[in-house]
């Protein structure tokens, strides 16, 4: 019996340190709508970077909320990475 088929999550951040101490959740969709937040963001020339973990928790946050307190550590890695590759690229 083949596995089921799961269907791809994707989630959109924004950190301001002006408007909150943490990023908060832009856009979270399942599907085809995870696929549009992707592409959108490669024509918008944002990074993605792939992480299962961090799209389960983000389901449970409200579009509009900040991530929850579990998530900083390893959102803030994402950051840091995201501000290499930006740096490199410049």
């Amino acid at each position: 019996m083949a596995a089921p088929n799961k269907k791809r999550l994707a989630a959109a951040l924004e950190f301001n340190p002006d408007k909150s101490s943490a990023p908060v959740l832009t856009a979270f969709g399942e599907g085809v709508i995870a696929e549009r937040i992707i592409e959108t963001a490669n024509l918008s020339k944002v990074p993605v970077v792939e992480d299962k973990n961090i799209t389960e928790v983000l389901k449970t946050v409200t579009i509009g909320d900040e991530i929850p307190e579990e998530l900083y550590e390893v959102v803030a890695q994402v950051l840091v990475f995201i501000s290499n590759v930006d740096n490199k690229s410049s």
